[in-house]
């Protein structure tokens, strides 16, 4: 058997490695219903957690296609309402190694502005990535979004949340994720996010996806809405180039309006 892989993060915030050990059990529980694989957890405690170790394979078409079917599957096993948090989990959330809030909302467009955008607008700006002005703008989006703008009838889905190219492994059996930043929140998010860090055969990926669960027409025009959390989450600590790119989101999402 192959060596798990152990992760450990010295000063780690208190149950950081358990809610992630909580997101991955929570998205493997959507395999039986033909979910993407997640990756083990073997074991977990403060400041530690083991995973099992994946091989590594090669992307393909193939592969693409059957990972954007699981990931609609994925979603498609649902979350108890927006923001909400891996079922049986009470404690903090976390995006790499920033908190972000938990939430029980009926409106995605409440708990998306308020709970995935916003909590990171200050921390931008203190770092010298966000000037007060643009952070202005991205509120002002935030607000569209509020009052429900892109509202629609999309129940609350089981996201990855964290789902950037890296977190894709390509292993011998396909794709297998790993590092969530799991909640309940609109399918389009997650995709947004393949979209903005790249994805290998990403067109393979969507659409596979979309002939799986059709998406609402015009989703590739609402990319920059859903995009505004991971910007902002980069803008706080990954520098002035991804404020620049959270500004140019926000004036997109208020075109959209």
């Amino acid at each position: 058997m192959d060596e798990p892989v152990v992760k450990t993060k010295p000063g780690a915030p208190p149950l950081f490695f358990e809610a992630e050990a909580a997101g991955l059990q929570w998205l493997a529980a959507a395999e039986a219903s033909g979910g993407v694989r997640i990756a083990r957890v073997l074991d977990v405690a403060p400041g530690m957690i083991a995973l099992e170790r994946i091989g590594g394979g090669r992307p393909d078409a193939a592969a693409a296609a059957a990972f954007g079917r699981a990931l609609a599957a994925t979603h498609d096993a649902g979350a108890a309402a927006f923001g909400a948090p891996p079922d049986g989990w009470s404690g903090p959330l976390f995006i790499g190694r920033l908190p972000q809030p938990a939430a029980r909302e009926e409106s995605w467009g409440v708990f998306y502005a308020r709970d995935r955008v916003l909590p990171f607008l200050d921390p931008a700006v203190t770092a010298g990535n966000l000037s007060a002005g643009d952070a202005a703008l991205v509120r002002e989006a935030c607000a569209l979004i509020a009052q429900g703008a892109f509202d629609d009838e999309e129940t609350p889905a089981r996201l990855h949340g964290d789902l950037w190219n890296g977190n894709v492994l390509w292993s011998p059996e396909g794709v297998v994720l790993i590092d969530p930043a799991a909640h309940g929140g609109h399918r389009e998010t997650d995709l947004a996010m393949l979209q903005l860090f790249g994805c290998r055969f990403l067109d393979v990926v969507l659409d596979a996806y979309d002939a799986a669960h059709p998406l609402r027409p015009g989703w590739r025009m609402r990319l920059p809405v859903h995009q505004l959390h991971p910007l902002a989450v980069h803008a706080v600590g990954h520098g002035p180039s991804y404020g620049r790119a959270l500004v140019d989101a926000a004036r997109q999402v208020l075109a959209l309006g």
